[in-house]
Order: C-alpha cells, then sequence, then structure tokens
C-alpha cells in the first residue's frame, strides 16, 4: 500500500513526530505548533486525523470536519476514535480528543485511496493563485500581527506582497491571504499534512478593518482533492462573510505540477 510504503521508508519530520499517536490513542500537543499558546487548528485536525486513519486502515482523509470544544494547550491527550462503517472504497471514523476528561475536539471523516478515479473526468473551473516567486514574497515570522505564532518556527510560509499590509499597517481592505507554503526541513507535503496546511496562512479578514489576533476556530473542515506532487504549495483564502461575531473563511491549496489538492472552510470567530 502506498501508505504503508511511504510510513516505512521516509525519515520522521519535525511534523510526523508532532503528529504521534500511539496505537492506544494516547498523544500529546507539542509545544511550539501554537498561536499564542493555543494550537493551531490545522495542527488539531491533523493530529486526531492521523489516529482515524489509523483505525481506518486507509491511506488519505478524503474529507474530515473537526468541531473545537475548547482551547488545545499543549500537553498529554487522549484520542478515542471508531470506525462507523467500512466499505469497499471508504471507512468513515469518528474521534474525540480530550484532557483529564475534558473534551478539546470532536471529528468525523472518510477515509479512502485519493487517487482511486484518477484518470476519469474532470473539470476545475479554478486556476492557481498568482504569485510572485517565493523570494519575492514576505515571510511569515513568529512576531506579525498581534498575537505570537510560535508555530512558524516549524513552517515556511511565504505571503503575497499585496496581502501583507498588515504586517505594516496598510492593509488592501480585501479580506484574502494568498502565499506558498512548505516546510523547512524538505518534508514532502503528504495528503494527512495538508489538513494542516488549509491553517497555516494568516485569516484574510486581517486585511480588513480588524485587529490581527488570535480567531478561534468553531468549525473546520477540508476536502482532498489528491495527493500533492513534490515542490512548494500555492495557497490562497478568502472570507466572504463576516457578520454576528463570525468569520468563514474558503480555501484551495495547488500543488506544483498546478493540481488542486485539497480545498477548506472554516468557521471562526472574530477576533476580539
Amino acid at each position: 500500500m502506498r501508505w504503508g510504503s511511504h510510513v516505512k521508508n521516509v525519515r520522521m519530520s519535525d511534523f510526523d513526530k508532532a503528529i504521534h499517536v500511539a496505537p492506544d490513542g494516547s498523544s500529546e500537543i507539542v509545544a511550539g505548533w501554537d498561536i499564542g499558546g493555543n494550537a493551531n487548528g490545522g495542527y488539531l485536525l491533523a493530529l486526531i486525523a492521523n489516529h482515524m486513519r489509523a483505525l481506518s486502515g486507509r491511506p488519505d482523509p478524503i474529507t474530515v470536519t473537526g468541531h473545537y470544544l475548547s482551547p488545545g494547550v499543549a500537553g498529554p491527550v487522549q484520542i478515542d476514535g471508531e470506525v462507523i462503517k467500512s466499505g469497499k472504497r471508504f471507512a468513515t471514523v469518528t474521534a474525540t480528543m480530550h484532557r483529564d476528561g475534558r473534551p478539546m475536539l470532536q471529528a468525523l471523516g472518510t477515509f479512502g485511496d485519493v487517487a482511486f478515479g484518477s484518470g476519469s473526468f474532470e473539470h476545475v473551473a479554478a486556476q492557481p493563485p498568482d504569485l510572485p516567486a517565493i523570494q519575492e514574497c514576505v515571510r511569515r515570522s513568529t512576531d506579525q500581527g498581534g498575537t505570537p505564532v510560535p508555530m512558524m518556527e516549524h513552517l515556511d510560509v511565504f505571503i503575497r506582497p499585496a496581502d501583507a499590509g498588515f504586517i505594516t499597517g496598510t492593509k488592501s481592505g480585501v479580506a484574502e491571504m494568498a502565499g506558498w507554503f512548505a516546510f523547512p526541513d524538505g518534508h514532502v507535503v503528504d495528503t494527512l499534512a495538508l489538513l494542516m496546511v488549509c491553517d497555516a496562512l494568516p485569516p484574510g479578514v486581517f486585511n480588513l478593518d480588524l485587529p490581527a489576533a488570535w480567531v478561534p476556530t468553531v468549525e473546520y473542515t477540508v476536502h482532498v482533492r489528491g495527493v500533492p506532487a513534490a515542490g512548494p504549495l500555492r495557497c490562497i483564502f478568502r472570507s466572504e462573510a463576516v457578520s454576528n461575531g463570525f468569520l468563514q473563511e474558503d480555501g484551495e491549496v495547488w500543488d506544483s505540477a498546478g493540481q488542486l489538492v485539497a480545498m477548506s472552510r472554516q468557521l471562526a470567530l472574530m477576533a476580539r
């Protein structure tokens, strides 16, 4: 199996270590994958999905949805999962991440082989975002905006200059954020890592007349559309509705071959 060969032959990266889960579901939210002390929502979804994937016996998350019940502070956690249904193509799994009896994240996912339908009819109206070369973009650091972002020590994120005005105070007024993503240790982004990639850039609403601060995730869904080719990923995220204290953000991730490999939607609370 493609997943099995990957696990055996590839050296564990920082990301692999950070989402490690023991067979009994015991794990740890690793310090340094956070924003202002609270673990990044995409990282938490990848962590819980790693255990769900193992339970499913399938190589790829096809769709995973997480409901965030309490902030994920670094420390030990327990992930309890159950296979709801296992069929010929897909297995559906539910899981809960908790600590000391307090639930932190509830997830539901469908797992399978995302390349199963390769070569069939395709229609993709969207196009990869137009980005300058990586060296012409603005690197996201650990101290941009109003909240420290320690997780940037583990990621290479380069923001399109037109979307980086929130750093200097010259906001564009457009709720959009685009840029490049890669792992600094050269780790190839797999389908599980895509769950984190879709939450790795700053929110597009940072370019509106709002504080550039932590926006807590309420619900987050990622649809995996393909296995990424090696190389940096192009990402774009847009918010079309900010109201009643909530924001919505839709994302697309494209690989180096121009393939759409992930789509996401997130509901989050506006920054206070």
